[in-house]
């Protein structure tokens, strides 16, 4: 089931939505990775089916690809700088293939290969000022090489495979997203590394992150369909969790220019949450073995139920204040935007008296993208947005009606 869309609307009353483009089809096995070339009407994929492909527009308005490389492996990840036309490949195999594009993206000529893993490379990115390789793989390794000599600075292993990576050029944190749900945050150089904080908040793998440079911002979407905000600069371990999705989130990226997250989901759903508004931690949720407003024992306080003569009661919690409630004392329902529920959930009688129509107004709109959605790159100075699928369709979105 998807999350409730809600289509924003202009000062006409006329809905607001991503706009399509256009479509890159006959992939032969799954897509895992594109990037829109900066400037340019064109895309870079890279796919199981082990091709490396640069896709162009064409005077009949469709993309057809201008490069087709075979690699000797599937391909997982990749990254482009637009301002060297380089060219990063993360391989199955656990290698890491350097290309250079030509300056009319017709031709493509490999410049290096890193040895950088012993399994699939997750998740590859590339600092220019730093001149290094980033990259992170299902071998339980965060590793990052020199571009310029292609020698492998420093490494440091966790506990689960490492699925995605994100890096601050100025303060040279790295945050390295893993299958336990946890996030590395490391202070890297060119010899070593320190080990800042371990990030604690999901229930499920981290499969996708972002970067807001300008307030030191981690944005992370999850398997267990939710998306959280971490405040790193803040330093006070202030985190804000963003629920819209009926799916896993695995695809994020972040607008800068308006302060916007862009959510993607395989529920087919894109989300669009305003960052600029004043959001509320969610509460923890409290233990008890009664319900704290009625006291009614649960079911696994047999001293209470004995004592009392009574059938154990089901444990819920209230989402706004977190107090355990049963059912009968919690059947109540409602939107807590400023938490983060953009969808009906449960709260006590108590905190739904107290919900003004104002906190229920939305802080996010959802648009169906009409497919599962596995990954996002957004191009903000042109507002364009493309999309991964499970289906192995890459769409490419004008947002500039939704950025705003």
């Amino acid at each position: 089931m998807a999350a409730e869309i809600r289509p924003s609307q202009n000062k006409q009353g006329n809905t607001r939505k991503p706009v399509l483009i256009s479509k890159l089809e006959g992939f032969q096995d799954d897509v895992n990775m594109a990037v829109i070339i900066p400037r340019e009407d064109g895309v870079v994929t890279v796919s199981d089916d082990k091709t490396l492909r640069v896709w162009l527009k064409r005077d009949t308005g469709q993309y057809w690809p201008s490069i087709c490389h075979t690699l000797p492996s599937e391909a997982a990840s990749l990254t482009y700088n637009g301002e060297t036309r380089r060219l990063f490949v993360g391989l199955n195999n656990g290698t890491i293939s350097e290309f250079l594009l030509s300056e009319d993206y017709n031709k493509i000529t490999q410049m290096r290969d890193y040895l950088a893993h012993q399994a699939r490379v997750n998740c590859v990115k590339f600092s220019l000022n730093c001149e290094w390789v980033l990259s992170c793989s299902r071998d339980k390794y965060f590793q990052w090489h020199c571009s310029e000599t292609g020698r492998r600075l420093g490494g440091y292993q966790v506990s689960a495979w490492c699925l995605c990576v994100e890096f601050d050029e100025q303060s040279k944190y790295a945050f390295v997203g893993d299958y336990s749900g946890q996030i590395s945050v490391l202070k890297i150089s060119n010899s070593n590394f320190d080990l800042i904080v371990t990030l604690k908040g999901h229930s499920g793998s981290v499969r996708s992150l972002a970067w807001d440079i300008n307030r030191s911002w981690l944005f992370s979407g999850s398997f267990d369909q939710s998306a959280i905000v971490w405040d790193i600069g803040g330093r006070k371990g202030t985190a804000f969790e963003l629920q819209g999705h009926r799916d896993k989130v695995l695809g994020l990226a972040y607008a800068a220019g308006c302060k916007q997250l862009l959510t993607g989901s395989e529920d087919c759903i894109l989300g669009i949450w305003n960052m600029e508004a004043d959001r509320q931690e969610t509460p923890g949720w409290e233990e008890s073995d009664i319900c704290q407003k009625c006291e009614a024992p649960f079911f696994w306080n047999v001293r209470k139920i004995w004592e009392s003569k009574t059938m154990g009661v089901r444990q819920h919690h209230c989402r706004k204040c977190g107090k355990a409630v049963c059912n009968k004392c919690s059947e109540k329902k409602s939107k807590l935007p400023i938490l983060g529920f953009e969808y009906d959930v449960r709260v006590c009688e108590e905190c739904y008296a107290s919900i003004s129509p104002e906190e229920k107004a939305p802080l996010a709109t959802f648009h169906d993208m009409k497919h599962p959605i596995q990954y996002m790159f957004l191009e903000e100075t042109r507002k364009r947005l493309l999309t991964v699928g499970k289906d192995r369709v890459v769409k490419i979105w004008d947002v500039s009606q939704v950025l705003h």
